[in-house]
């Protein structure tokens, strides 16, 4: 069981360091990381020039645990809650970083959601 496991994590960090060769992260397009996990989902905005993180938001935080994070409702909530601060911040356009996960269920949901919210990508 364990065998599998590692296989599919270090198939998906090839995903991602295939994808990060063509997406950086700027000041002015910074770039939307997202994070999967069994039982969470985390976005953050990241200006890889820098390497700082804007904003971020995660089904972990305290006003988010009222629902399992994961969920697609969950992703749903965290993708809005990003674009929001996005905006605080004063980023509207982002790159979109799926971070070798599929973009199906919770991811896309999430992305979804950050576009309805405002963001552009």
């Amino acid at each position: 069981m364990a065998n599998i496991a590692r296989i599919r994590r270090e198939s998906r960090l090839r995903r991602h360091r295939r994808v990060r060769k063509k997406i950086h992260g700027t000041a002015e397009r910074p770039r939307l990381a997202v994070h999967r996990t069994n039982k969470h989902f985390n976005m953050q905005l990241i200006n890889d020039d820098l390497g700082h993180t804007i904003a971020a938001a995660s089904s972990v935080e305290t006003n988010m645990r009222s629902t399992s994070g994961a969920t697609v409702s969950a992703a749903t909530a965290v993708g809005q809650l990003i674009a929001q601060r996005a905006k605080a911040a004063g980023v509207s356009t982002v790159v979109f970083d799926r971070g070798g996960f599929a973009y199906h269920g919770r991811v896309a949901a999430a992305a979804e959601a950050a576009r309805e919210a405002g963001l552009e990508f």
